[in-house]
């Protein structure tokens, strides 16, 4: 990726103003998205706006134009016509220096369309392109093809460093009865980074060692031919029957989402179990034998990561082109899924299916409804996308299981639900507008009830005797200790919620993940109104606020199976200051604090959390005896700090054997001057994160103490550079990478100069 990723980053970073569009083309699986993204990452805090759009084989222009609004921050509106949305983004775009990507194009008419959206403005703005087809390579370049990159297969060197890089950990460690057989190995790869990685997962782990794996691998792909993408494939499907029966049929599932779907890793694994994918065996864990799963997938480079959590967990993921095309093949032998997005092919659908995936586009000539030749009552998962007013009706459905929709500016018929006696999962993760049936306790099996958007769910919810993840907008939930088996619940408003309501959440004993919300009145009209209400009543609202945060703190301390605690609410949260011992105490690894409100300082009852793994908190102040407390967590491995005022003292991070198991430090503070390390300090700490406003280019902008972190692997660094000029920019880079050359490891460092003063989200 190195001599690609320089060529690109010294064409596209240059100072010309004139904009550049640059096309990245060559056949599947040869690291075009890849190269973008790490382009894409690496330039981008030197643009205004920036946005990563993909537009597949089969692209909805009015949605990628939307999109592309959305990323770079204008309004967007459905109904509009295309060429007034084009308006929109042009005049929107007009001032500002763009950076934006266009993936996986694949024919000149709609790039025809998309490259009106750019204005050429000359500002310096610039656009990346992928493709794998030349001609539309060159129509996508203002320049003709001294702008084409063209991406090559990679050398034996770089072939052989990959693959035993990812089996090994490198080329030495490597025995030697298996060197001649990872030549010819890789000799059947063509240099294809897809087809290595596929190949290297399935000789990593356990058979890392066992030559008879090898030479079985080796014979498999003896046939291989010369043309790349039916080597790829063939690589491909060697990976598939690789695959336990249990994982095949959790791989497939994956070709019910789009191409270049963003999928949640949490929906994904729900709807796995909903189905009847996940063995129950040996008295495990459902969720975590589907985290397993997940695991396993990624491990075997059949998903592709996209976001992770601060500790390194895959929480979305997408599905590379090719192997999209491999699911979909298999699915076609083995009927395990129906796609429904062309009407032309409406008539072909004759067919009993098991699953259906609708991709609507909402337009006059392109799908608008599901074909009636396609029988619905056997179905057993339905995923709608898109925009559509003509969804069957849902009691059509009737032994469904799963329920996905992602349907935008639409009204959604739910009359129907309480028909579906099989249901096990429903999410509806769209803006649509929708009301849930008054008598929804009759879902006896649903185990999901995923509705975000919701705010008015049924009373009798709390009664489904199977329900274990709830997520809900503001709503009453009256008689919620009734819930015994719910294991996740998101979207408990406190202030929405009665007192008795709070103190029933006391009773959720085997609850795993909570989020618990404060929500804020919408608008000053509706403070008023609740100002008045509470003075009829007698109450003032702070008064009323501290009881429901002594109600909230009384159930808090009595789930003692607790988890994950995330608190989203407004402002300060002293309130919890005031816990007589800390919720879950023996159980919470990870307590994520809402940037929108804060402590005053860090709570004294933390000092109890020994199992706390993950904390993300605002604090008005960090004090050294709040660094004291977090310093003596034994399992603190990943800490998100943002400090809300102005340090008035320095703060001291002691080598004395505090925070011994931290691996990544995030810190907001005003100034770095304020922060020192003493030697010894976070003695397995690998990623450092500062943010921080630039105090003046003569001064040292680099913490004191840097170089005792001896495990340190990578340095970032946000620098606040609001009044600076470009000069003065270049000397506050200079003098806090000369501070890190200190450092006897030689870390690897980025620094991004913001426009703007760095404060907290407050």
């Amino acid at each position: 990726m190195e001599e690609p990723m320089n060529e690109l980053v010294n064409l596209l970073a240059d100072n010309e103003e004139q904009m550049k569009m640059v096309s990245i083309v060559g056949f599947g699986g040869l690291g075009k998205t890849t190269l973008a993204n790490v382009v894409y990452g690496k330039l981008k805090g030197n643009f205004d706006l920036c946005a990563f759009v993909s537009v597949s084989q089969k692209p909805n222009v009015p949605e990628i134009i939307h999109s592309l609004l959305s990323q770079l921050g204008s309004t967007s509106y459905h109904e509009c016509e295309l060429n007034v949305l084009l308006g929109q983004h042009r005049e929107h775009l007009e001032n500002n220096r763009c950076l934006i990507v266009i993936d996986d194009i694949w024919d000149v008419q709609a790039w025809g369309i998309i490259k009106c959206v750019f204005p050429e403005n000359n500002v310096g703005s610039r656009v990346i392109v992928t493709t794998r087809i030349q001609d539309v390579a060159k129509a996508c370049c203002l320049h003709g093809g001294d702008h084409i990159i063209e991406m090559k297969p990679l050398s034996n060197e770089d072939s052989r460093r990959l693959f035993l890089d990812r089996i090994f950990g490198s080329e030495e460690a490597c025995p030697h009865q298996l060197r001649d057989i990872s030549v010819e190995i890789l000799k059947g790869c063509g240099g294809l980074p897809l087809a290595i990685i596929s190949i290297s997962s399935m000789l990593s782990g356990e058979y890392a060692d066992k030559k008879e794996r090898w030479e079985h691998v080796r014979d498999s792909l003896g046939l291989a031919t010369n043309f790349a993408t039916e080597r790829m494939m063939q690589i491909l499907n060697l990976s598939y029957t690789d695959l336990p029966p249990h994982l095949r049929t959790c791989f497939l599932y994956l070709g019910m989402y789009p191409e270049d779907y963003k999928i949640d890793r949490s929906n994904l694994e729900r709807q796995w179990m909903a189905e009847g994918f996940i063995s129950k065996e040996d008295g495990q864990d459902v969720e975590k034998v589907a985290r397993g799963y997940f695991n396993e997938l990624v491990t075997r480079s059949l998903i592709q990561p996209v976001d992770f959590d601060n500790k390194g967990s895959v929480i979305t993921c997408t599905v590379h082109d090719m192997i999209l095309d491999l699911i979909l093949m298999k699915s076609a032998e083995e009927n395990f899924f129906t796609i429904v997005d062309d009407p032309q092919a409406i008539t072909r659908l004759n067919y009993k299916a098991r699953r259906l995936s609708v991709r609507f586009d909402g337009s006059s000539t392109g799908l608008s409804k599901v074909p009636r030749n396609i029988s619905l009552s056997q179905l057993r998962s339905v995923m709608f996308f898109g925009r559509s007013q003509n969804i069957p009706p849902l009691s059509e459905f009737m032994f469904l299981r799963v329920l996905f929709m992602n349907l935008s500016h639409c009204t959604i018929n739910l009359a129907g639900l309480c028909k579906l006696h099989q249901l096990r999962y429903l999410c509806i993760a769209c803006s649509s507008w929708y009301q849930l049936p008054t008598h929804i306790g009759v879902l006896q099996h649903l185990e999901t009830l995923d509705v975000p958007n919701c705010d008015n769910i049924s009373s009798d919810v709390v009664y489904l005797p199977s329900l274990m993840h709830l997520n809900i907008g503001p709503s009453l939930l009256d008689g919620i200790g009734n819930m015994k088996f719910l294991r996740h619940l998101s979207g408990f408003d406190i202030r929405v919620n009665t007192l008795d309501n709070i103190i029933g959440l006391g009773g959720l004993t085997n609850l795993r993940c909570l989020i618990v919300e404060r929500s804020r009145p919408s608008d000053e009209l509706e403070m008023i109104y609740i100002n008045c209400l509470y003075s009829e009543c007698g109450l003032f609202p702070d008064k009323d606020r501290d009881r429901r945060m002594d109600a909230l703190n009384s159930s808090l301390i009595n789930l003692y199976n607790l988890e994950d605690l995330h608190i989203n609410m407004w402002g300060l949260l002293d309130g919890l200051m005031l816990l007589s011992s800390p919720p879950a105490p023996y159980g919470i690894v990870r307590l994520i604090v809402s940037p929108r409100c804060w402590f005053s300082k860090v709570p004294n009852w933390m000092g109890e959390l020994h199992n706390l793994v993950e904390f993300q908190c605002q604090v008005a102040e960090l004090l050294n005896d709040g660094v004291s407390i977090l310093a003596d967590l034994p399992a603190l491995t990943v800490l998100d700090i943002q400090i809300q005022q102005a340090t008035k003292e320095m703060i001291v991070i002691y080598g004395r054997g505090g925070f011994p198991a931290l691996k990544f430090f995030k810190l907001l503070l005003c100034s770095t001057s304020y922060l020192t390390f003493q030697e010894g300090a976070m003695p397995k700490l690998h990623k450092l994160k500062l943010k921080f406003n630039a105090s003046g280019v003569e001064q040292n902008e680099a913490p004191a103490g840097i170089e005792h972190l001896l495990a340190i692997e990578e340095l970032s660094a946000g620098i606040g550079c609001a009044d600076f000029q470009d000069f003065d920019k270049a000397s506050i880079e200079s003098a806090f990478r000369t501070a890190l050359k200190m450092h006897p490891s030689n870390p690897r460092v980025e620094i991004d100069l913001l426009r703007k003063e760095v404060h907290s989200a407050i």
